[in-house]
């Protein structure tokens, strides 16, 4: 994926780092990257890593991802870069001197002739190379680095660790002021124990992907099924939970709303806009209905007519 080619229209300015999520920061620096790009040529590379770098000091140290990698190449895409690298982080990647990683991968695979990146970026084997390093050995290689502040919501740094504080929270407004979209999760809609159908709220029981799930509770939601360019973004409301009034055992459930047809084995991309409540035991079917028609009412007060604002990144 993005191997670039030794001819003049190859080279590239590149912009590294791991993106998980590509936050507003992320974009920031791809915006100022294709800026700086443009004028001189230069195509816009994103340079990433899979899997996660903390992984080579062992799995139980990687953070939960924000997006699959699939996810993260389509969104630096849709945000302005013309092409994505993502560098297999093996322990002979992560045993690379700094030197190395800049003549193997931004000099003789990327072709770096730029090199747009924030104040954090640290490469080569335990993090020993700098943005002063990076400047040195730019300037023996013949490339440009180009280091920018942070961007900062609410007097902080937008970094991923933040994204994923809000996200585990349940703060999925707050997530979205970082990520400058609703953080969202792609699954496969599983037959399950129907007994929405039951209460009359139907849901699609979502086998998701391996990426952080907002804390358990109920959202309002917009969703969008993937695979088919002419279907429509879809208001909905969802509950992330072990279902205990009903003893169901734990699931991602999405009731959508003006939806009726068979979804099972429909691939999704949820959107999560906002949260409503924590989930609940409640005394019986009946109760638990009532609620559920409270919820989908205040779902549909924060989705409903803005269904294309909310999931234009989707």
């Amino acid at each position: 994926m993005g191997q670039a080619h030794p001819t003049a229209a190859a080279r590239s300015c590149t912009v590294p780092g791991n993106h998980d999520g590509v936050h507003r920061g992320h974009r920031a620096l791809v915006e100022a990257a294709v800026a700086h790009a443009r004028p001189r040529g230069l195509r816009v590379v994103a340079l990433t890593f899979d899997p996660h770098p903390m992984h080579a000091l062992g799995k139980d140290r990687a953070p939960a991802r924000l997006t699959t990698n699939a996810r993260r190449v389509e969104l630096l895409l849709g945000a302005g870069c013309d092409d994505v690298h993502v560098a297999n982080f093996d322990a002979a990647f992560a045993a690379q001197s700094p030197e190395t990683f800049v003549d193997e991968v931004l000099v003789r695979t990327l072709h770096a002739q730029a090199i747009v990146l924030g104040p954090d970026f640290r490469f080569g084997a335990k993090r020993a190379g700098d943005i002063a390093l990076l400047e040195q050995l730019g300037r023996a290689r013949d490339f440009e680095v180009v280091p920018l502040p942070p961007l900062c919501e609410d007097g902080a740094p937008i970094s991923s660790s933040r994204v994923r504080a809000a996200v585990a929270d349940g703060d999925v407004s707050g997530a979205a002021r970082l990520l400058g979209r609703v953080h969202d999760v792609d699954g496969v809609v599983i037959l399950g124990a129907q007994l929405g159908r039951t209460l009359g709220f139907p849901t699609a029981n979502l086998r998701p992907a391996e990426v952080l799930l907002p804390a358990d509770g109920v959202y309002a939601v917009v969703v969008r099924r993937l695979g088919d360019p002419a279907a429509p973004l879809l208001g909905g409301v969802a509950n992330l939970g072990v279902r205990p009034t009903l003893g169901a055992g734990r699931s991602v459930e999405v009731h959508l709303f003006g939806w009726s047809g068979d979804l099972y084995g429909a691939p999704l991309r949820v959107g999560f806009v906002t949260r409503l409540r924590d989930e609940r035991r409640f005394d019986g079917l009946e109760a638990l209905t009532a609620q559920i028609a409270r919820d989908a009412a205040e779902a549909r007060a924060h989705v409903g007519g803005r269904e294309q604002e909310l999931g234009r990144w989707l």
